[in-house]
């Protein structure tokens, strides 16, 4: 599988070019924001408010950190995604908002890869488990909104050489599946 560097923003040219099973090195900013925060975007977009932030070309990474360790120079403590499928049920919604890719663990419903095809987003994948060792990629957390939320806010976090690897890419090819063949029983 091929290394691909990105620097963001991740413009749906670029989610063209990723396949699944890529690794990937993000550097620029991404936005971290999980159910809670998803909840309270999807439910502002239904009363037809204009969202406190733009997700044009953004990439969303499902993360709730723990708070930075006073003697270490971090940014934010353990930063390990949060299982995606917590947020299946407002993603649709996201992506139409102009989210480019997505960053979490786990697998994703029908429906969302439905909607990653037609909106054409990428999915990406983080080691779970590996919270700290991802934070060390993450330079600066600053919340955007929703405050009120604490870890679960809406954040942006500079990168760089962010760690994932693209699991459903932009034509619904799944890593999760075609990996898995290999060793599947004949």
């Amino acid at each position: 599988m091929a290394t691909v560097r990105i620097t963001t923003p991740l413009t749906k040219e670029k989610v063209k070019e990723l396949k699944a099973g890529d690794n990937v090195l993000i550097t620029g900013t991404i936005i971290a924001a999980r159910d809670a925060a998803h909840k309270k975007l999807v439910e502002a977009l239904d009363r037809g408010e204009k969202l406190p932030v733009d997700f044009s070309n953004e990439i969303i990474y499902y993360l709730g950190p723990t708070p930075a360790n006073p003697q270490k120079e971090q940014a934010v403590g353990a930063a390990g995604p949060t299982t995606s499928g917590r947020m299946d049920k407002y993603t649709p919604k996201m992506l139409e908002q102009g989210v480019s890719g997505m960053v979490g663990k786990g697998y994703r419903s029908a429906e969302v890869v439905e909607s990653m095809k037609k909106n054409g987003v990428v999915y990406m994948v983080a080691i779970g488990g590996a919270g700290a060792l991802i934070s060390k990629s993450i330079k600066k957390y600053e919340v955007l909104a929703y405050p009120e939320l604490g870890p679960e806010a809406v954040a942006r976090l500079s990168v760089v050489d962010f760690p994932a690897i693209v699991a459903i890419d932009s034509l619904g090819n799944d890593f999760y599946k075609e990996g898995q063949e290999p060793y599947a029983e004949v």
